[in-house]
C-alpha cells in the first residue's frame, strides 16, 4: 500500500504566486528565455567579430563583438519584458 495523495480545495500555489496560468506574459521559463538570449547574442556577435577579426588580424573585434551582442540582447530584454505597462499589467505604488 502506497501513500495516497488527494487535491485540497482552495488557492493553489501557482494562484498564490500569482502564476495564473498560460495566459500570463511572465513565465516559469522567462528566466531561461533570458538567459539564452543573454548567451546566444554574445555567441553570435562573437563569433562574427572572430571570423572578421581572423581575416583583418585584428584580434580585439572579439571581445567588442561579444559586447555589442550583449549590448543588443539587453536592449531587446528590455523591449520585451521591461514595459509591464504596455502588456496589461497596470503598474502599482507610486507609478499610477
Amino acid at each position: 500500500m502506497g501513500m495516497r495523495s488527494y487535491r485540497r480545495g482552495g488557492v493553489t500555489a501557482a494562484e498564490r504566486y500569482g502564476q495564473g496560468g498560460m495566459d500570463d506574459q511572465l513565465s516559469m521559463g522567462t528566466g531561461w528565455t533570458v538567459f539564452s538570449y543573454l548567451i546566444s547574442g554574445m555567441a553570435a556577435y562573437g563569433g562574427i567579430g572572430w571570423v572578421i577579426g581572423h581575416f583583418t588580424h585584428i584580434s580585439l573585434l572579439f571581445p567588442i563583438g561579444m559586447l555589442i551582442g550583449l549590448a543588443i540582447s539587453i536592449g531587446w530584454i528590455i523591449y520585451k519584458y521591461g514595459r509591464p505597462h504596455e502588456q496589461g499589467i497596470p503598474p502599482k505604488g507610486d507609478d499610477r
